[in-house]
């Protein structure tokens, strides 16, 4: 029973009664608060919802490492693939909200939770205290090199003369290879076929063969195809250059500033979390994020680094899922 609830309870039965409720009220929130300010007193798990070589391990273990020196006690990632992160991010939802459960996703699980499926598992806007957004890496408007156009205005208008020939490749319906695909079709009044894949590996070979003529991949995953000249990158769909794609210009460069889609982790954790815990892990994430030497790790991994608070995550997270809701809607895309 909560603290108020037994204080309430206990006042309709007199004074004396209200009054050792309000004791027993007040050492149980001591309790709390105690444990909180404690925290951790064993091995953290975080859950990263995919497997493991993704581009979000990476990320993971370098964020546990900093938590584990920090507040002197284990961090451990743990994969849990499945159902595009459902898997994963639903067992986090149910785990106890004691700190000692942490998710790292991002936006394909979490926007698509909301976007894209008719009955799911869990909530991201009901069931997890946002804790802090860490970075994102921006998606990359990429075609086959065997495609005979050089630029964004090339290939929409090749899109233009060739309607539903072209093949756009991504790692799933939801996934924000296949939203930014969609985005860039209702921006330009394009048909394209979309083709989802289980793997970003997938997605890229076939590509690479011209199986796919174009896709829409996160910056990290495609950079070394497009260098070694493989792949051809048209834009960076984000307002700054990518780290990894020096010499690709962005779509706000190019004069589409609404063309921009980036796949963004951050780390949250089940609902009724102590705000002490979501407080502290912030606290340590923010200031690993101004650190130039931690920063530096993420953006040679491809990342723009993010940071602040809970409510300001909470606050993009609702942006996002509105965002892409419009291009779920346009593409008529759903999962049951």
């Amino acid at each position: 029973m909560q603290p108020l609830n037994l204080f309430r309870r206990a006042a309709r039965s007199g004074p004396v009664a209200a009054a050792c409720a309000a004791l027993g009220a007040f050492a149980a929130l001591t309790c709390i608060t105690a444990h909180a300010d404690g925290w951790p007193t064993r091995a953290v798990r975080i859950i990263v919802p995919a497997a493991p070589g993704g581009s979000s391990d990476p990320l993971a273990r370098i964020v546990a490492e900093e938590l584990g020196q920090k507040l002197h006690q284990s961090f451990i990632v743990e994969n849990r693939p499945g159902a595009n992160g459902n898997v994963g991010a639903a067992m986090v939802a149910k785990a106890e909200p004691d700190g000692n459960t942490l998710l790292l996703s991002w936006t394909g699980t979490l926007v698509s939770a909301v976007t894209m499926y008719n009955s799911k598992p869990f909530n991201p806007q009901k069931d997890f205290e946002p804790i802090v957004l860490i970075g994102s890496i921006p998606n990359v408007v990429t075609v086959s090199g065997l495609l005979p156009v050089k630029n964004v205005a090339e290939l929409t208008a090749y899109a233009k003369e060739h309607p539903n020939t072209l093949n756009f490749g991504s790692t799933g319906s939801g996934s924000s290879w296949h939203l930014s695909g969609e985005l860039y079709k209702k921006t330009f009044g394009v048909d394209m076929v979309h083709v989802p894949y289980t793997s970003p590996s997938a997605v890229l070979t076939d590509l690479v063969s011209n199986r796919l003529q174009v896709s829409f991949p996160g910056a990290t995953a495609v950079a070394p195809l497009v260098k070694d000249g493989k792949l051809r990158a048209l834009a960076v769909m984000a307002d700054k250059r990518s780290e990894v794609l020096p010499d690709t210009p962005t779509t706000k460069e190019l004069g589409y500033p609404k063309l921009e889609s980036a796949t963004w982790i951050a780390l949250l954790a089940p609902k009724g979390t102590s705000p002490e815990v979501v407080n502290k892990v912030n606290s340590v994430v923010n200031a690993a994020l101004a650190d130039p030497a931690f920063r530096q790790r993420l953006v040679v991994m491809g990342y723009t680094p993010l940071g602040g608070t809970g409510a300001q995550f909470a606050s993009y997270m609702d942006s996002e899922i509105v965002k892409w809701s419009e291009i779920v809607k346009f593409s008529g895309a759903k999962i049951d």
